[in-house]
């Protein structure tokens, strides 16, 4: 049976795929991938220079573990913060369900935030030597993610401060990182396979937008009225 654990990091893995399909990343994995690998995109497809493969999938993995350091820190921050403010729970609960609501119908378009569209990222000029340098590139992006990453992260953070304990909230960003990086790490193992995908999704871009957008407006309402354990009812209900 799915317990409202299970749900709550189901919603935040799929929410960090949603991340990742996202406009503002998912173009931008071939640069990620060749920067990263210091190889260029040809090479990589053409698999000319044996064990590129392992390489790119260590140098990978260590930039999902850079941004996943950032994340998860976001996350246990978020949560004392709110522990902090237990006091005012319910209203913190409730605050963070409609700012979650306005992030998604700021995605499908229904509304438009004008800060949300300022692109935010830290430029390294240079990429430091060997996997170290993967990772401080993840920690580079985490820490100046782009407005379409930012408003689905918020909405984790918003519900990750109205958890129990530090440990969940650090389970919560964990399950968003592991939904942005897995696709991450097996689109740069196999970046053949990856464009071609990309050249299909790209025209479903505007639906995919509206799709995360929809997803935080559920988010929101169920974090707005404290819903989780209903739907923790429902699937144990089906499943069983």
């Amino acid at each position: 049976m799915l317990g409202e654990q299970n749900i709550s990091l189901l919603l935040a893995f799929s929410a960090g795929v949603l991340s990742f399909a996202s406009p503002c990343v998912l173009p931008l994995i071939p640069s990620y991938v060749t920067y990263i690998t210091g190889l260029s995109l040809e090479r990589l497809r053409s698999g000319e220079e044996k064990g590129h493969g392992l390489e790119t999938f260590f140098h990978s993995l260590a930039f999902v573990i850079g941004f996943s350091i950032v994340f998860i820190s976001l996350g246990a921050s978020a949560t004392i913060l709110g522990q902090v403010m237990a006091r005012h729970q319910v209203l913190l609960r409730k605050v963070g369900g409609v700012l979650v609501v306005i992030f998604g119908l700021h995605f499908t378009g229904i509304i438009n935030i004008s800060f949300l569209q300022v692109y935010k990222k830290a430029d390294l000029k240079e990429k430091p030597m060997g996997y170290l340098g993967s990772v401080l590139i993840g920690l580079v992006f985490g820490a100046g993610w782009t407005p379409c990453i930012g408003p689905i992260l918020s909405s984790i953070l918003l519900y990750a401060s109205t958890a129990e304990t530090m440990t969940k909230g650090i389970m919560l960003l964990t399950a968003y990182s592991l939904g942005l990086g897995i696709p991450f790490i097996i689109s740069a193992v196999a970046i053949n396979r990856f464009l071609s995908f990309f050249q299909g999704v790209i025209r479903h871009m505007k639906a995919l937008t509206i799709a995360s957008g929809i997803l935080l407006i559920i988010i929101g309402v169920l974090i707005f009225t404290n819903s989780l354990t209903s739907i923790t009812t429902y699937f144990s209900q089906w499943f069983s």
